[in-house]
């Protein structure tokens, strides 16, 4: 069972970030504007989500962001367990665990998901998160990728000792 659990997840993984650092141009006038995308996981480009917290900052990588509607596709990976205070996107979302788990909360309900675990979040509802140490998860925004802290931002008080 964990090896087919192991193989979905490098299927997903592959799936999801398949190529590296192909940068969509500007289409001619009356071109198509659907273009692939391949991005390897060890060539993406990471940037820090929290500069102040340094190393132990989580990190985001942009997958795609349509051109039109501006849905984005990203990842997000913690290198400390650390918890996400609350926050809301102006836009639907989902997240599917690659590596490692994270408790969600929303609407009075909390839930710990694993690798190849989905959730799905309406726009602007209100929502946490503790992802554990060494998690990836990979994240879908109908919209332009946004966020609205609702207590502020997390500091070095989230992160897991």
């Amino acid at each position: 069972m964990k090896t087919v659990l192991y193989v979905t997840m490098a299927v997903l993984v592959g799936v999801a970030v398949s190529g590296r650092g192909q940068e969509q141009k500007e289409p001619v006038h009356g071109a198509k504007t659907d273009m692939p995308v391949f991005k390897n996981y060890q060539d993406l480009k990471w940037d820090k989500i929290i500069p102040d917290l340094g190393e132990s900052s989580p990190e985001i990588s942009i997958l795609h962001v349509d051109p039109k509607t501006k849905a984005t596709k990203l990842l997000i990976r913690t290198p400390k367990a650390i918890h996400i205070r609350k926050h809301w996107h102006s836009a639907n979302e989902t997240h599917t665990m690659i590596v490692g788990t994270a408790v969600f909360a929303c609407d009075g309900k909390r839930i710990e998901q694993g690798p190849g675990s989905f959730n799905y979040l309406p726009a602007k509802m209100v929502h946490e998160a503790w992802p554990s140490a060494g998690s990836v998860v990979f994240i879908t925004v109908d919209g332009p990728w946004d966020v609205h802290w609702v207590e502020g931002a997390p500091t070095a008080a989230d992160l897991k000792k």
